[in-house]
């Protein structure tokens, strides 16, 4: 069974009601909760932890060596600007996955630049919340082949 760590950055508690003509009107519990009915099919296990604070996200990320498998996250505006969020996605020591419920380059130019992109096994942008479904699909068939046995 792969552990999968699902990190939701900054603001994005107010799924649902902030901004929904951009994010939708789906809650982040409502996000999760689908996760979670995804994640028993595909056979994860899910974790999920939301924080207004890069350095919850950060050590998040630290901490998910040695317990999961792979991490999906969804940076919200730290995007943009967190070079320190970026090198823990790199030094991590596992897969992780950027998810935008919106799609940045569609948007205002500040937000056509992620930080964390290149550091990122895949990014899932653009599609709503159904970008965390396609996200986990992804993220599970790559832990499935990668964790295959060697001949």
């Amino acid at each position: 069974m792969h552990r999968v760590l699902v990190l939701h950055g900054p603001n994005l508690n107010a799924l649902g009601t902030r901004e929904p003509e951009v994010y939708g009107r789906m809650t982040l519990a409502e996000i999760e909760h689908r996760l979670g009915d995804l994640a028993v099919e595909l056979g994860c296990e899910l974790e999920c932890l939301q924080s207004n604070h890069e350095g919850v996200l950060i050590d998040a990320l630290y901490s998910a060596r040695g317990r999961a498998h792979g991490v999906l996250l969804n940076p919200g505006g730290l995007t943009h600007t967190s070079v320190a969020l970026r090198d823990a996605v790199a030094g991590a020591g596992v897969p992780v996955v950027e998810v935008h419920v919106s799609n940045p380059h569609a948007r205002e130019p500040f937000r056509h630049i992620s930080y964390l992109s290149g550091a990122a096994l895949g990014v899932v942008q653009g599609f709503g919340p159904e970008g965390y479904l396609l996200a986990l699909r992804g993220l599970a068939g790559h832990l499935s082949r990668d964790r295959r046995p060697q001949a």
